[in-house]
């Protein structure tokens, strides 16, 4: 645990008690702050009674007496409207922060000699998978490293590393960008931009803003990494040669980019020196195949090589990196059969990415619908030998994707696995199930991790009953 600091002795209140609020929590207290805390969900307030924090309704509280909320990132803090704990925060000039702050707080208030660096990485897509690798190759060099945010271990669980040497790589997430006010990256990463959370954002407009907050305290002694292979992140490449003084590496897994760092066909190319080298042939390396993988290796060299890692060391990184779970991960084989764990795509560009990498397969999709659908994906559905849709998006993708390929509305995921390995199996040939729903899971499933372990969990039944049958 990383106890905040700057706040000793004054009132924290603290509005959702999920893993990050109650977290914080704890992170204030060990830190000598005064955490007041406060949830509409009668559990959660009981849980928080149990680890005798003070527990108060924040509607009654003298907001007077309070210096801070820290709100949780699943509560509103603009859109659809401000939560009521916001609009009492606000109207009393209290700041309302996030736990991404509390850690930057707590950073800046180090002496430099036990300041240690940070790694920010957002974007709609990729982020995990960046986050993921640019931790591994940094503890393949033998670096001081700590992995979280909003992946994995959140910010303030994190072990305490204050030292020049170590480096916390945070993925953050647009929701978490909204809530800072001083977080300052040693390297910030965007990866991409796509729609999506524009309900909590009011629009692109607002979705793009927020993640752009990830550059707005650096300078020159800072690196902003920057994805150029959509039109959104090509504007705010735009923006910062001209309005940021910020070091820009623009990275592209598409085109030479000039000054940045890009993959063609596969080979990554540094073009940030004076001449550009060849880094290595990202087709190699299993676990960074495909378009979404290079991009996403591009960021991760820039980031480590900001950081003062050498090239080999990076190299060398990259080829032991085993994947990330539920993003393209292939879980098991059954005869001919490979199965193919792309839980993590949770909307249509990330599911376009999977896609982007077989000639063929079968498709399992479906579950709670994005805005927009999958029609943007008409143009690959020529590569889809059979759909099996699941959860409640099962009879509206069948209306778009019917008129392109086979579809078999399952509902349930372990049925449509059954389904996909029946036909696979009989086709008798080398063939593909994946499972990228394009969708969120909370129609049918806590979150993608749960969903993604369902369809593992699917996979290994089948298997077993097979071996059983034998």
């Amino acid at each position: 645990m990383i106890p905040v600091k700057g706040f000793e002795g004054k009132r924290v209140a603290i509005f959702g008690l999920g893993r990050s609020g109650l977290s914080a929590a704890r992170a204030l207290k060990a830190g000598g702050a005064e955490p007041l805390l406060w949830d509409d969900k009668p559990a959660s307030v009981m849980a928080a009674t149990k680890e005798k924090f003070t527990v108060e309704n924040l509607k009654n509280a003298d907001w007077s007496e309070i210096d801070a909320l820290m709100l949780s990132p699943g509560v509103p803090l603009t859109h659809p409207e401000p939560h009521w704990t916001v609009k009492l925060a606000r109207a009393a000039g209290v700041p309302v922060i996030g736990d991404i702050e509390l850690f930057a707080r707590t950073i800046a208030a180090l002496p430099e000699r036990k300041r240690p660096k940070t790694v920010a990485i957002t974007g709609t897509n990729g982020k995990s998978t960046t986050t993921a690798l640019i931790g591994h190759i940094l503890k393949s060099a033998g670096k001081d490293v700590h992995v979280g945010g909003n992946i994995g271990i959140g910010i303030l669980d994190l072990p305490q590393a204050f030292h020049s040497g170590s480096i916390y790589v945070i993925e953050t997430s647009s929701y978490q960008l909204d809530l800072i006010e001083t977080f300052r990256p040693d390297v910030s990463v965007l990866m991409n931009f796509s729609p999506d959370h524009l309900d909590r954002h009011g629009g692109m407009d607002g979705y793009i803003a927020a993640k752009r907050r990830i550059f707005m305290n650096q300078t020159d002694a800072e690196t902003a990494v920057v994805g150029a292979d959509d039109d959104y992140s090509i504007a705010v490449i735009s923006d910062l040669r001209v309005n940021h003084s910020v070091r820009l590496i623009p990275i592209s897994s598409r085109r030479n980019v000039g000054d940045g760092v890009y993959a063609i066909n596969g080979v990554l190319y540094d073009g940030t020196g004076e001449r550009t080298r060849q880094v290595v042939d990202l087709k190699t390396i299993r676990t960074l195949t495909g378009r979404h993988n290079w991009q996403n290796a591009a960021a991760a060299y820039s980031a480590c090589k900001a950081l003062g890692v050498g090239l080999e060391a990076i190299v060398a990184g990259m080829r032991s990196f085993p994947g990330l779970a539920h993003r393209m991960q292939e879980i098991g084989r059954i005869g001919k059969i490979r199965f193919i764990n792309d839980s993590k795509a949770t909307n249509a560009d990330a599911a376009r990415q999977a896609m982007s990498s077989f000639d063929s397969f079968f498709w399992i999709v479906g579950g709670r619908a994005k805005a927009g659908g999958i029609e943007e994906l008409s143009d690959l559905f020529g590569r889809v030998k059979h759909a099996y849709l699941i959860g409640e998006a099962a009879e509206l993708f069948e209306k778009t994707i019917g008129k392109a390929a086979k579809c078999t509305q399952s509902r349930l995921l372990f049925t449509a696995v059954a389904q996909a390995y029946a036909a696979a199996d009989k086709s008798g040939k080398d063939e593909i199930v994946l499972f990228s729903p394009a969708c969120a899971s909370f129609d049918q499933f806590s979150d993608f991790e749960a969903r993604g372990d369902a369809f593992r969990d699917a996979v290994q039944e089948i298997s077993k009953s097979i071996v059983q049958e034998a």
